[in-house]
């Protein structure tokens, strides 16, 4: 049997209906309505300030590498420096917040992260940068799970499940709400003005947080000197996995040795750590939990979902900025996703219940399919407004699934015991990270390979002899008669522009062919879905009659 571990510190005398859920949470204090405001503002502050950092990195990153002197290749470790940190500090953050409490980790991470990016104003450079998004994906661990325990303060015991699925969202505003931002805090086409902002909306939550304090919980001994041993082989595994997710299409995966090398290191890494954490009394990550069939089905189920929404992030987006999109054009669609996702959350919030879960899931799924079969018909006229629909079913569904998949795992971790939440937590943080960066990389494969085959099938046609093709190039060229005197250099030219032309045609159309294979993994992933209702269904009705013996449940 398991030693209990120590209690720190006096314990408070709660009323039955008071004491936390588990150690590390808050007590579930009954406060009056100006109160619980209070609380569901400092939610939304301190939510968005973990994602707003790196929305507006994102929304910007083309303009920040040029001011900074970036390459393409070091631009693109900005963002993937900000999932490498965010998702490893999850494997410290819940044992930290049960021994030392949850308000130590915040104030301590929102106060290096002003710090940070404060200094960043005064010392330039991609080292620096890098540091600034690393510190803000370790702030992030934070924040997300500050944003939901602030957001149950607000919310009675008895709407607890509308109160998670509000907490969870909040953060997912940040990057849409960016972009509807971001021009205008770019009006000087300053990089500095981003930080600014960054290091004062960090401020204002360090404020927040300290002054409206979160209700004292039960805190507990739990951390070892072998977690820190299993974070140090697990961090960097991690890290180095999101490294080949994030560069492999910049330096393309068979061309460039370190991405193998990389993948390599996050295999023996975390295979060391599996091997110390297998061998533990009391380990940090219950490994035997992961080899259970219905932890491996939540597991694929959570990566599908984040690998389908990324039809949002890398397909319509993607497919808008090749043509020549920026953040101004952008602005409104982003509004558009904004208001979907707030739609979504309150659908979410306000049906939520243990029936409903499954079923939003469902209906999460059906969403993604729709607007990947919409965005299937794009041309290289399609502009933002033609994604509307689309978009906002997407913003719909990316905001209605996160609180029933939270619930799902949260109920798989539960029924083993409090110690497997650390796991639960860790998984859940990789899933939606590392899916995130797991679905560009795939889908952006598939369409240079596929633009590839298009460019060399179109090119195929462009014969001179084509009257069709003559007529094009005389228009070219027409057009640059008076900027270029020189025929032979004018035809060079129409002849480039032309090419141009047929390698945007040919992006385009691998697009619809990325939109298309959303639709088609959206529909197959559906109808397993639909089966493990219906064997789940099945099972349950099988124990419930009479006479027979009790089945195992099938997990849906």
């Amino acid at each position: 049997m398991k030693p209990q571990p120590r209690i720190i510190g006096p314990v408070p005398d709660w009323e039955e209906h008071e004491k936390p859920s588990m150690p590390g949470s808050p007590a579930s204090l009954v406060h009056p309505l100006p109160v619980r405001i209070a609380y569901a503002c400092v939610a939304v502050l301190v939510g968005l300030t973990g994602g707003l950092g790196a929305g507006l990195m994102s929304a910007n990153l083309p303009a920040i590498a040029g001011q900074l002197g970036l390459t393409t290749a070091e631009a693109t470790w900005l963002p993937a420096a900000y999932v490498m940190v965010s998702v490893t500090a999850n494997l410290l953050v819940y044992k930290f917040r049960q021994q030392y409490g949850i308000r130590l980790f915040a104030e301590l991470g929102l106060g290096l992260y002003a710090l940070v990016t404060v200094l960043h104003l005064f010392i330039e450079g991609f080292e620096m940068a890098l540091v600034v998004r690393g510190v803000s994906g370790f702030v992030s661990a934070a924040t997300n799970t500050l944003a939901v325990l602030y957001m149950l303060q607000a919310f009675p015991k008895a709407k607890l499940g509308a109160g998670l699925v509000v907490g969870l969202s909040i953060a997912q505003f940040a990057t849409p709400l960016a972009w509807v931002i971001s021009p205008s805090l770019m009006q000087s086409s300053d990089w500095r003005t981003l930080y600014l902002f960054e290091s004062g909306l960090a401020l204002c939550s360090l404020a927040a947080v300290v002054i409206l304090k979160l209700p004292l919980g039960l805190r507990i001994h739990v951390l070892e000197k072998t977690d820190f041993l299993t974070f140090a082989l697990v961090a960097p595994g991690v890290a180095l996995l999101a490294a080949v997710l994030a560069q492999g299409l910049n330096g393309w995966w068979t061309d460039s040795a370190w991405l193998a090398w990389a993948l390599v290191g996050a295999l023996v890494l975390l295979t060391a750590g599996a091997i110390v954490e297998y061998r533990r009394q009391n380990p940090l990550l219950q490994v035997r939990w992961l080899t259970n069939i219905a932890i491996l089905r939540f597991i694929l189920g959570a990566l599908m979902m984040r690998f389908l929404l990324s039809e949002q992030t890398y397909g319509a987006i993607g497919l808008l900025r090749s043509l020549g999109m920026g953040p101004d054009q952008l602005q409104t669609l982003y509004g558009v996703m904004l208001l979907g996702m707030v739609c979504g959350t309150a659908v979410s919030a306000l049906t939520f219940s243990p029936k409903t879960i499954v079923p939003q899931i469902l209906v999460s799924i059906v969403l993604i399919a729709i607007g990947g079969w919409l965005d299937h018909h794009s041309s290289s006229l399609s502009r933002p407004h033609d994604f509307f629909l689309s978009q906002f079913l997407l913003a719909v569904a990316s905001s209605m699934f996160m609180g029933p998949l939270m619930m799902i795992g949260f109920g798989q971790a539960m029924k083993h015991g409090p110690d497997h939440m650390v796991t639960f937590m860790v998984l859940f943080a990789i899933t939606q990270s590392v899916g995130g960066l797991l679905g560009p990389a795939l889908l952006g494969t598939l369409q240079a390979e596929r633009t590839q085959a298009y460019a060399l099938s179109i090119n195929t046609h462009l014969r001179a002899d084509d009257p069709q093709v003559a007529q094009r190039l005389s228009m070219q060229q027409g057009g640059l008669a008076g900027r270029i005197t020189d025929p032979t250099l004018r035809a060079a030219q129409g002849t480039a522009q032309l090419a141009q032309v047929a390698r945007r045609e040919a992006s385009v159309r691998a697009y619809n062919d990325v939109f298309g294979v959303i639709a088609a993994l959206a529909l197959g992933f559906l109808a397993w879905s639909l089966y493990r209702v219906r064997r789940a269904a099945v099972a349950a009705r099988a124990t419930s009659a009479p006479g027979t013996a009790p089945a195992p449940a099938a997990s849906a």
